[in-house]
């Protein structure tokens, strides 16, 4: 999916795309398949980076800032999931470390070293955070992820409303918070009730569309909503029962595989 917001930032006329992937030949690939589209139109850069390494961030991010400037559009959509067992059967150092570093704090840690510079300009800005409607409510076998996710959504929400109430407003910050998508990311997993598998190109569209329009949330599909409204107003075990059994939420991972 990130290969898919670099080519609809390059399809609207981008000055320069940045990619950023801790897999050297599938970065250099992705780079030379979006520079062709570019027709030179769009300059193209990527490095090899691991989110997962804090230090390596801000390190590319100095290097991004001497090549491009302060970008206008940030997308964290970096993400792992390590799932299908329950908590205290997985690796505790290392599975929830590595979830962690990468799915709640490199996005903070993005950020941070770009928002100096987008506050500092003039032009209107854009910082998009990828979470997951797992980061709303519990789902077995991925509670690492999930409690992940739910940091994403609360650091992004309160970025928003400081940058707004510190006059910021030029800078705009959209959560987004879908359900599975068919990356092959979570192979394996079932789509619940009223919230299919979807398609990458419809969530990358209707999140470009959100970003744009400086919208604060973006939730996909409208039963990620209605799941937050059911969740706010029924008892914990009424909850549990309509939407953890009836819509099959907490069953969705029995059969995941990933890729």
């Amino acid at each position: 999916m990130g290969r898919m917001y670099a080519a609809r930032a390059i399809a609207e006329r981008a000055a320069s795309v940045t990619l950023w992937d801790r897999d050297a030949r599938a970065l250099a690939r992705t780079a030379e398949e979006l520079g062709q589209v570019a027709r030179g139109r769009t300059r193209v850069r990527s490095y090899v980076v691991d989110v997962a390494d804090l230090g390596a961030i801000a390190k590319a991010a100095h290097q991004v800032r001497r090549a491009s400037g302060t970008p206008d559009v940030l997308v964290n959509n970096a993400g792992i999931v390590r799932g299908n067992r329950y908590f205290w059967e997985t690796d505790s150092g290392d599975d929830t470390r590595a979830t962690m570093r990468v799915n709640a704090l490199a996005p903070m840690y993005i950020a941070r070293e770009f928002l100096p510079g987008m506050i500092a300009s003039s032009r209107p800005a854009r910082i998009v955070n990828i979470a997951s409607a797992a980061g709303t409510l519990a789902n077995p076998r991925m509670a690492a992820y999930a409690a992940s996710k739910a940091a994403v959504i609360g650091w992004s929400d309160s970025l928003r409303v400081e940058l707004e109430q510190a006059g910021h407003e030029h800078v705009r910050v959209t959560t987004v918070t879908p359900s599975y998508v068919s990356t092959g990311m979570f192979a394996g997993a079932r789509g619940p009730v009223l919230a299919p598998i979807l398609p990458p190109d419809l969530v990358v569209d209707r999140v470009w569309r959100g970003m744009l329009a400086g919208r604060p949330l973006v939730q996909l599909p409208w039963s990620v909503g209605l799941s937050r409204v059911l969740r706010a107003v029924l008892p914990v075990r009424a909850f549990d029962r309509i939407v953890g059994g009836w819509f099959g939420v907490y069953r969705s991972m029995e059969r995941f595989t990933g890729r």
